[in-house]
């Protein structure tokens, strides 16, 4: 009787931890199931310019409350869109680091809308020795003859002046990766322009030597100069090479006359005298 009444309380609790088990183990995957959710990622490294293909890409779990903005679950919704933003192996793929839907691979995907890439021919002095790389800002100096004016103080003297600030660079000869640091010594640039600023700059590389300044990445300030000439450079003073010459006073001059001596007789004449000169 009482072993009986031990396996039956022994067949009891086993069924009971077993149904704990069960409850306990759907608990769980339901909660985890509602706190996670699919995000595609970056199977492998991506590089800029780069369309993304379907072994590119794959979905893992993420944390709801840790899902940055932008992402996506669907893979389909990633096929053919182009990198515009190097993407590292396991990094969530999103819509900001991507050019428009419709974009074709290559340079033409990075840069942004409205603007223009123009190439300008650099060396190893005007490249700021190989520093000026994918990603970074530089301003533009062009060294020229000042141009004739009549208020001008420069006229005919050699002058350098930035004419573009804040200028970013796409790409260094044929190469737009963003992630190396180490300088590479270049003949071409590419830069990211306005239309404006693409007139500018071309007319500046015909009319003088063009020289690359890097800045600061996160310095937004502009600052309006008037460049440097030989006169400012060592320190001549400034003066205004049409300015007028101060009159002269004007000179009176008078003029003696010399007493000139006569020889002088009397003449008489009846009881009435004279004196004539000559």
């Amino acid at each position: 009787m009482n072993n009986s009444r031990a396996v039956l309380m022994f067949v009891v609790a086993l069924l009971a931890g077993l149904a704990a088990v069960v409850f306990a183990s759907h608990w769980l995957m339901q909660t985890s199931s509602d706190a996670v959710t699919s995000v595609a990622v970056a199977t492998d490294d991506i590089g800029l310019g780069q369309p993304i293909t379907g072994t590119m890409v794959r979905t893992v779990s993420w944390p709801k409350d840790s899902v940055p903005p932008g992402t996506f679950t669907d893979l389909k919704a990633l096929e053919g869109r182009v990198v515009r933003t190097s993407l590292s192996r396991g990094e969530p793929v999103l819509e900001s680091r991507l050019a428009p839907v419709g974009t074709r691979g290559g340079l033409s995907a990075m840069i942004d809308e409205g603007h223009r890439a123009i190439t300008v021919r650099v060396n190893d002095v005007v490249g700021v020795a190989g520093f000026a790389l994918p990603g970074n800002y530089v301003d533009v100096i062009v060294n020229t003859q000042s141009p004739e004016g009549k208020n001008s103080s420069a006229n005919g003297q050699s002058i350098s002046k930035i004419v573009l600030e804040r200028i970013l660079v796409l790409a260094v000869a044929q190469e737009v990766s963003r992630d190396e640091t180490q300088p590479k010594v270049v003949n071409a640039v590419t830069l990211e322009v306005t239309p404006e600023q693409a007139e500018k700059l071309d007319l500046a590389r015909s009319v003088g030597n063009l020289s690359l300044v890097l800045r600061n990445q996160i310095d937004k300030d502009k600052l309006s100069t008037d460049g440097a000439t030989k006169m400012t450079l060592l320190g001549a003073p400034d003066l205004p090479a049409s300015a007028p010459a101060a009159p002269k006073p004007a000179v009176h001059v008078r003029y003696a006359r010399a007493e000139v001596k006569r020889e002088c007789v009397g003449v008489l004449s009846g009881v009435t005298g004279s004196q004539e000169c000559f």
